[in-house]
């Protein structure tokens, strides 16, 4: 397993995420019908709205699966996040960066994993919003596209002038 980098301005972009007032907010509907629709039209079990602090991936949103968080080193959203286009990993068994990954030896047993990373309004790369199956898939030109609308939509969101202090 590889674990996920980090990127050469993490601090300046912590800093960033800290002054957004995200992390460890409440649910919102706004947010969760963002990974509802997109586990329903790509007919994948998983999607979360991944938000990426110093050492953990925080589910802003998350459909399919009970966790509100994880490790941030063996997270496939921080790979992801650093990514400009959509991060697809067919099969996690092939892929050097996941196959002995602990979401993928042991429960869920992720086999497929497409994100797109989210930026915020200050242009730094803060998390990812993704889809994950229990088997290998290929994704189409047209879930590509539903992937990619919902993720701007989401990245939209989270930097409407509506903020996150609870």
């Amino acid at each position: 397993m590889i674990k996920a980098p980090l990127p050469t301005n993490e601090k300046e972009r912590l800093e960033s995420l800290k002054n957004m007032g995200i992390l460890d907010s409440q649910p919102e509907e706004r947010f969760d019908k963002y990974t509802k629709e997109a586990a329903f039209r790509l007919h994948v079990p998983i999607s979360t709205i991944s938000i990426i602090d110093a050492d953990r991936e925080w589910y802003k949103s998350c459909f399919g699966i009970k966790d509100k968080e994880g490790r941030r080193d063996v997270s496939f959203c921080g790979h992801a996040m650093l990514n400009r286009e959509i991060f697809i990993v067919e099969n996690t068994l092939e892929d050097e960066r996941f196959k002995d990954n602990p979401a993928v030896v042991g429960a869920p047993f992720i086999r497929f994993y497409a994100g797109i990373s989210l930026h915020n309004s200050d242009g730094f790369p803060i998390g990812v919003f993704c889809v994950k199956d229990f088997a290998p898939r290929k994704l189409t030109d047209g879930d590509i596209a539903t992937l990619v609308d919902l993720a701007t939509k989401v990245e939209r969101e989270l930097n409407s002038r509506n903020r996150f202090f609870c």
